[in-house]
């Protein structure tokens, strides 16, 4: 799968903000801020996650169709990847 640059540059983003996660820490920062980074972080991920799972799955659902094959089992598989990253 061929990942787009809007994709990265989320990454990016993360990154962005776990370094100043770090930087946070390493200022001895209120706790409560820290975790509210944590989570800001956290949840970009999901969001990221979610992006690049549809996408696969509907390259691969399309792929599926045009060979004539059944699409329920990965689907089944993209729902599982999301439930299990939780």
């Amino acid at each position: 799968m061929e990942y787009n640059q809007q994709t990265k540059n989320r990454l990016r983003r993360i990154e962005g903000q776990i370094k100043g996660v770090l930087s946070m820490i390493e200022q001895d920062k209120d706790c409560k801020e820290v975790v509210m980074q944590l989570s800001a972080a956290r949840s970009a991920i999901d969001r990221v996650m979610g992006v690049i799972v549809s996408a696969n799955l509907e390259h691969c659902v399309r792929e599926s169709m045009a060979n004539g094959e059944d699409t329920e089992k990965l689907v089944q598989e993209a729902v599982n990847l999301l439930v299990k990253s939780r």
